[in-house]
């Protein structure tokens, strides 16, 4: 029997009118039923492929929900160009400070959620936020989407140098004696900066004075002036500060040494056995977003973490590169969820 294509039959090409193909007389009724489940498959895979290929045809806006000059500031500067090269679209950072991360990820909760408004998300605004905060506007996994780690951070113990101690235990012993003289900083409430220390205080016994800031920035050059005496703030932020002089170390929060900062001890090492504090963060979305689309900025993040350029700027600032799925990015908000709720708790941290 000789095979005839569609076109030398006559007959419409597969991607024409489906119903029109299969109600020609020409066509016999069992070559209809043999024929259907092709033809639909055919319809539907070339009604979606111009989506999943266009994307993105336009510039992403990456909001950032602290204030420039900021670790998560720093660090999504130094991953947006090599994703925006990867993408072929520029990625504009948009900096909206305020409310514990509240006020920018709810502009990206309220976003279309098409790919074209993302978000940093960290411990903050998808852990201590809801055991820290009287109420949160938003449910990390109701009205979000995960897309990927990034980073981890460790924080750094840093104080003015005009304070009398050049280590942890000469700190404590210098904040016994002198209760509640102390003031700390932090870039914000909940922020590692601001937890960490109620967890030192409350693990050596020490009281001192939280001052929340807007901007680390802001908390840096109180610091370096004397208003405050002591943060203990993410080390992109802390560590050139330490490295010039303008402030002194005195230890690490993460449980072995920083490989960028080996001189400087662990706070566990330097008579706080098990005290650990880390930051991280990624890349979040609106909820609902399109499965093909998070796969594809998973999948491109990933790659530009990779990158040498990017290994080589976030190994200056103090980050460790820590990818992870999407599936192991919700994981982690909820472990860290669970774990920072029995902080607070047990540190008995209030929002200043």
């Amino acid at each position: 029997m000789r095979l005839l294509s569609f076109r030398a039959a006559g007959l419409p090409a597969l991607g024409g009118p489906l119903p029109a193909l299969l109600h020609l007389r020409c066509v016999p009724a069992m070559f209809k039923r043999l024929l259907l489940p092709i033809l639909t498959l055919t319809v539907m895979t070339a009604a979606a492929a111009p989506a999943v290929a266009a994307y993105p045809d336009r510039p992403i806006r990456l909001i950032v929900p602290s204030a420039p000059g900021g670790a998560p500031d720093a660090l999504m500067r130094a991953l947006a160009p090599q994703l925006a090269q990867q993408l072929g679209v520029p990625i504009v950072i948009d900096n909206k400070p305020g409310g514990s991360y509240v006020i920018g990820t709810m502009d990206l909760v309220k976003s279309a959620p098409d790919g074209y408004t993302l978000a940093y998300g960290n411990i903050v605004s998808l852990a201590t936020n809801k055991s820290l905060l009287p109420s949160v506007p938003y449910d990390v996994e109701k009205d979000l989407t995960l897309i990927a780690n990034t980073l981890r951070l460790s924080n750094m113990m840093i104080v003015n140098n005009s304070v009398p101690v050049r280590t942890i235990p000469e700190l404590i012993a210098y904040a016994k004696k002198n209760p509640g003289k102390l003031a700390f900083g932090s870039d914000g409430n909940g922020t590692t900066a601001h937890l960490g220390v109620e967890l030192f205080m409350a693990m050596t016994g020490v009281h001192m004075l939280h001052v929340p800031y807007r901007a680390a920035t802001s908390a840096i050059t109180d610091l370096i002036g004397g208003g405050i005496q002591l943060m203990m703030i993410n080390t992109p932020v802390s560590a050139p500060m330490a490295r010039g002089g303008k402030v002194r170390a005195l230890g690490i929060s993460s449980l072995q040494r920083s490989a960028a900062y080996p001189d400087v001890p662990t706070i566990a090492e330097s008579g706080l056995p098990g005290f650990e504090v880390s930051a991280w963060g990624g890349i979040v979305g609106p909820a609902h977003m399109p499965k093909d689309i998070v796969a594809r900025l998973n999948k491109e993040i990933r790659t530009a973490l990779a990158s040498p350029a990017v290994r080589e700027r976030f190994r200056l600032l103090g980050a460790e590169i820590a990818p992870g799925t999407p599936e192991e990015f919700l994981d982690l908000s909820r472990r860290e969820t669970v774990k920072w709720a029995k902080i607070v708790k047990f540190s008995g941290a209030k929002i200043d």
